[in-house]
């Protein structure tokens, strides 16, 4: 595939809205219950209807671990790392696999490298509720079994509120990293929520070179998506680890402007209201729950889980030692 497709995850942190092998480390493992060894698997699951998803899990211990990428991103990404560290921290889902069972997929539309998805295409654009509904009918299917800890990356993070606000009894906790909110839209004025829009790059219409390579490209309808999250029932205590990235867009936007990283016409000064409506967006999910725990020290742009992987296994390895508050129902 070109450019166009693969380089779309280079405006993701403007928004939280698109995504883009080393040694084990030396930390200690999570405190995971023991459970017999289960096979790798990495293929296509039929979920119904005529259609397929693909699918990878690997290694042993509970509670098996769920990563949902960022807007057209992979199973693929949790596999790669652009740590700086000497040496690089490993990916995410091979250090994650070191403890416990850990999975990812592709959700229709997804760009897996420079190739597209390994999953059946569906009609576009998507939105959180039908992500969610395909990735329980995946679970079940392949009968992986919970409760999940859930790790939402970017527009991921909408798929996995959704699911444990529908699927409660399969949540027993959450990681978000720099995720998309609906909180964002609220941070705004309607006037700046029109070219955060654009920053986003969710719908077929900004990405009109992707849709030429690749008509069957995930594209979002982001007002059903939000509609869906303020509608769904409240999350249940679990525990809860919000990564945000703390890498500011305001320095970087002239030059992103001048790039053509971002649409024409856009205020030059506008890379800070999304740093100042993120930072509340960010602070309302981790509200979400209590006694949630909120990093702002990431020494990350929005790819947390490229560029400091360890901070994010260190954070799923937290929440699945964790024991969840009871839910009062």
């Amino acid at each position: 595939m070109g450019r166009s497709v693969v380089t779309l995850a280079l405006v993701a942190g403007l928004a939280a809205g698109c995504s883009s092998a080393g040694p084990p480390t030396a930390n200690a493992p999570a405190s995971t219950t023991a459970e017999p060894t289960r096979d790798a698997v990495a293929g296509s699951v039929e979920i119904g209807g005529g259609r397929s998803m693909y699918l990878e899990c690997s290694g042993t211990g509970s509670p098996t671990v769920v990563l949902v990428s960022g807007q057209r991103s992979s199973a693929f990404e949790w596999h790669t790392t652009e740590s700086a560290a000497t040496p690089p921290a490993p990916p995410v889902f091979e250090e994650i696999a070191r403890t416990q069972r850990v999975c990812a997929y592709d959700r229709p539309g997804t760009v897996v490298g420079d190739q597209t998805s390994r999953s059946d295409p569906v009609r576009q654009p998507t939105d959180a509720a039908k992500a969610t509904a395909d990735l329980h009918a995946l679970l079940k299917a392949s009968g992986e079994t919970g409760p999940f800890v859930l790790v939402g990356h970017s527009i991921g993070g909408l798929i996995t509120r959704l699911y444990a606000s529908t699927y409660p009894d399969d949540v027993s906790g959450m990681v978000l990293v720099d995720a998309a909110s609906e909180f964002l839209q609220d941070a705004e004025t309607p006037e700046q929520w029109q070219i955060q829009r654009g920053l986003m790059r969710v719908d077929a219409s900004q990405i009109p070179e992707s849709i030429a390579e690749y008509p069957d490209i995930e594209t979002w309808d982001i007002d059903a998506t939000f509609a869906q999250l303020r509608a769904a029932p409240q999350l249940r205590p679990m525990p809860l680890v919000v990564l945000s990235a703390d890498e500011q867009l305001a320095p970087l936007f002239p030059a992103m402007i001048a790039s053509g990283a971002v649409p024409p016409g856009t205020p030059p000064d506008f890379g800070a209201t999304v740093d100042a409506a993120q930072a509340k967006a960010q602070a309302r999910l981790a509200q979400l729950v209590p006694d949630a725990v909120h990093v702002t020290e990431t020494h990350s742009g929005h790819n947390i889980h490229l560029i400091q992987p360890q901070l994010l296994v260190d954070a799923v390895r937290q929440v699945s030692a964790a024991q969840a508050t009871p839910s009062a129902n």
